[in-house]
């Protein structure tokens, strides 16, 4: 499949978590292992107007790659045991990312499920923290792009708007009543969360 270039990322964070569903998010780790997984659940975080967003109350040493040009992995670690994997949305110098929080297993299952410590194949990647681990993302992975050898998503036909679900976001607690998770609908892959979707 054809990769996407940077000019896909060049998108407002709100139309870009949509975007990315169904894409194919792809590692490929040295011993060319190769780990593929669609993407089916996003959610948007803005800038200084998302109280929910790193960048609310401007840069610092931790949120500074969201700074970063489109197409930028912004990958951090929260509640002491989890790594999440952002893709930076917004033009270089202004925040915004796309939190990947689900994705289905496509290659490199295996490798996956030595990773998670599951064979469960709808709770390998059913959440952020999950799907990290799958992949082996650390800090490490931060400030990465999605143009190289190691990283990048493949491209493939854009899901029918009745395929799309809303839903306020989840385990934030401000701003947490905007409609900006985004998933396909009846996926088994996507999070399982206390949600009012739309």
């Amino acid at each position: 499949m054809e990769r996407l270039k940077r000019q896909f990322y060049e998108t407002p964070t709100l139309e870009l978590a949509e975007k990315l569903l169904g894409k194919i998010f792809v590692r490929i780790l040295p011993g060319n292992i190769r780990l593929k997984g669609r993407i089916v659940e996003t959610e948007a975080y803005l800038g200084q107007q998302d109280e929910a967003c790193h960048a609310w109350r401007g840069r610092t040493a931790r949120n500074q790659m969201m700074y970063r040009a489109p197409g930028t992995m912004y990958v951090y670690f929260t509640y002491g045991s989890h790594y999440m994997l952002n893709i930076v949305s917004e033009p270089e110098n202004s925040a915004g990312a796309v939190l990947i929080r689900a994705m289905e297993p496509v290659e490199g299952v295996s490798f996956m499920e030595e990773q998670r410590g599951t064979a469960i194949i709808t709770n390998l990647m059913s959440g952020p923290g999950k799907l990290a681990k799958a992949f082996a993302i650390d800090v490490s992975c931060n400030g990465k792009d999605l143009f190289g050898e190691e990283f990048f998503v493949e491209d493939a036909p854009p899901l029918p708007k009745e395929m799309i679900g809303s839903s306020n976001r989840v385990g934030i607690s401000r701003s947490r009543e905007l409609p900006w998770r985004k998933f396909i609908r009846n996926n088994p892959h996507v999070s399982k969360g206390n949600v009012t979707c739309v």
